[in-house]
């Protein structure tokens, strides 16, 4: 590792803890979003479920991803779907397909290759954009945090993970052309903002595939941190073979292979999301009472 890689690589710690009250205050619907492929985006939706219910945060993962490589990265045989996220947009309860896993407190609502065809049957539905929010909203009494695996695209599938979100998540490689297309989901985000999700914000980016042998690995995410600025999470997580071996056995790398340095770095992600997030709400909700010109906390 080089000096400047020490300076930005966040090396996971292994003592770290969450405090139970934030834990019990943490609630959200997070989509995780990049129409670019290969940057890690489902590892990480289904890395961060598996840490956050482990954590003690009932966590449900929704695979809106056609592919369902979510699925399939927390044991589901897609082929045993009868009831999936296609079958719920289309009206069906979802606790007809939400099934549990192996990992206590999260459960998955799983997608399979039929979800393809709502990028075709919503163009023409009312209130297309905000099919999934309707669904959603359903669930957040049962689960207090929601993910949303959403497809490599800015189509309809993603634009309805982003209504639905309170905030996204942008994953990003640390290799070249990285930035390549964020100005696109920039301005969707935007546009979202605008028109149908005004509160959506940014949960964080969080940098992938992080290799310390190589001065591109640092440009890269001194380059990401320069344009996010706070918004980029400290938590790096390094390119590992065993990161990527862990899908092809249905498994979260926490479950997989849970002493490597990846599944450490999504740990300590959770952490810090969690207390994050919090942050984040107790601070929002303090510029409202403010703006209101409600008291606030200890006022009166």
């Amino acid at each position: 590792m080089t000096p400047l890689a020490g300076s930005i690589y966040h090396i996971p710690d292994p003592t770290g803890v969450v405090n139970q009250l934030d834990i019990a205050s943490f609630r959200g619907v997070f989509a995780f979003a990049n129409q670019k492929g290969g940057v890690g985006k489902t590892t990480t939706a289904v890395s961060l479920a598996a840490c956050l219910a482990d954590e003690g945060v009932e966590t449900l993962l929704i695979d809106f991803d056609p592919q369902g490589n979510a699925s399939t990265g927390v044991g589901i045989d897609r082929r045993s779907v009868k009831v999936g996220s296609y079958e719920v947009l289309g009206g069906i309860d979802p606790s007809e397909g939400i099934r549990a896993t192996e990992i206590e407190r999260l459960s998955v609502l799983p997608s399979t290759i039929d979800l393809a065809g709502a990028e075709i049957e919503l163009v023409s539905a009312f209130a297309r954009e905000s099919k999934l929010r309707g669904v959603i909203a359903g669930l957040r009494d049962r689960y207090a945090a929601i993910l949303i695996d959403s497809p490599p695209s800015l189509g309809l599938l993603t634009i309805n993970a982003l209504v639905a979100a309170d905030a996204v998540v942008v994953p990003i490689q640390c290799e070249y052309y990285a930035l390549e297309g964020l100005g696109q989901l920039t301005r969707t985000l935007s546009l979202v903002r605008d028109g149908l999700n005004a509160t959506l914000a940014i949960a964080g980016v969080v940098l992938t595939m992080y290799d310390a042998r190589t001065r591109l690995a640092e440009q890269v995410v001194a380059e990401v941190r320069r344009h996010f600025g706070d918004d980029v999470f400290r938590s790096v997580i390094p390119r590992s073979v065993r990161l990527s071996e862990a899908p092809g056995f249905g498994r979260p790398i926490t479950r997989y292979d849970p002493t490597t340095r990846g599944a450490q770095a999504y740990r300590d992600l959770a952490r810090e999301f969690i207390g994050r997030w919090n942050e984040r709400r107790v601070a929002s909700a303090s510029a409202s009472g403010e703006a209101s010109g409600a008291p606030t906390p200890g006022e009166g």
